[in-house]
């Protein structure tokens, strides 16, 4: 998986196969109370419907916009209605969209702060990727602070810091309510470092700080249904299909703990130093 996004995002200015096939269309499904995956096969994209207007969180590439447009409208709901906009960071497979879902639907979009600039910018001048990954520039009208909340159409949404994957990396948690049940609901905002310098990185230097300082934060929440940026993350073929449950409270825990075992992998293999076949051996 981690191999995959690496491979995709480094390819990403070229249109990659990669992407083209992360964002094939999918039929839109509910997924527990007013909760809905409105995105792609691989690019998650979520709607939360509520008497007052919806929520989305995220909104795929440049080119997933129609895509979501669309699956709103096949579940019977108003693009025109979707009245906030959560983003969980300024990469351009999952901020692409942001500008034309902003344009048809008017709404308001929430974003972490230290990602504003880089959403405002469309992706230029990332740390990583410098401008090689551009997007439709979007506005961000409210640049949030770690647990800074949301309060819309009777539900709550936090902001929980998690940087790393972008400086501004946000993960978003709510609680839905679910026919008799509550419903704590967990879409992290990214935990991979694909290709990323983690050691003596001048463009980010509290870089290794920062994920260590995620896995902590996203280990001490709590979730009933979990949800990541790419689908093969989280299973979502066999949890649409029935095969697994969306309701996982193991979920989170097992996400974690995925992430930051490649992390520590990738950053020892930074760290050790470089080995030298056939070198004379010191007497």
């Amino acid at each position: 998986m981690i191999a995959a996004l690496a491979v995709a995002l480094s390819l990403a200015v070229q249109a990659s196969p990669q992407l083209l096939e992360w964002n094939r269309p999918i039929e839109p499904f509910r997924v527990a109370g007013p909760l809905y995956y409105v995105g792609t096969e691989n690019i998650t994209s979520l709607l939360v419907t509520t008497p007052a207007g919806h929520v989305l969180i995220d909104a795929g590439l440049e080119e997933s916009g129609p895509i979501v447009i669309d699956n709103i409208r096949k579940l019977g709901f108003r693009v025109e209605d979707v009245r906030v906009l959560l983003s969980t960071h300024a990469h351009l497979d999952h901020a692409g969209g942001l500008a034309r879902i902003k344009a048809a639907s008017g709404a308001v979009l929430y974003a972490g702060a230290a990602d504003s600039g880089l959403l405002q910018s469309g992706g230029r001048g990332d740390f990583a990727y410098g401008d090689t990954m551009t997007f439709p520039p979007v506005k961000v009208d409210v640049p949030v602070r770690d647990r800074q909340e949301v309060d819309f159409g009777g539900l709550r949404f936090r902001a929980v810091a998690t940087p790393g994957h972008t400086k501004g990396c946000t993960t978003w948690t709510f609680t839905i309510p679910d026919g008799p049940a509550s419903r704590r609901v967990v879409m992290i905002g990214g935990t991979t470092a694909p290709n990323y310098t983690l050691v003596h990185n001048p463009t980010y230097p509290t870089i290794v700080s920062d994920f260590e300082a995620t896995f902590r934060t996203l280990r001490a929440l709590s979730a009933d249904i979990v949800f990541e940026g790419h689908g093969f993350a989280f299973d979502l073929e066999s949890r649409r299909l029935g095969r697994r449950p969306f309701v996982d409270p193991k979920a989170l825990e097992e996400s974690v703990a995925r992430a930051e075992s490649a992390f520590r992998k990738q950053l020892a293999d930074q760290v050790a130093p470089p080995t030298t076949s056939g070198a004379p051996k010191a007497r």
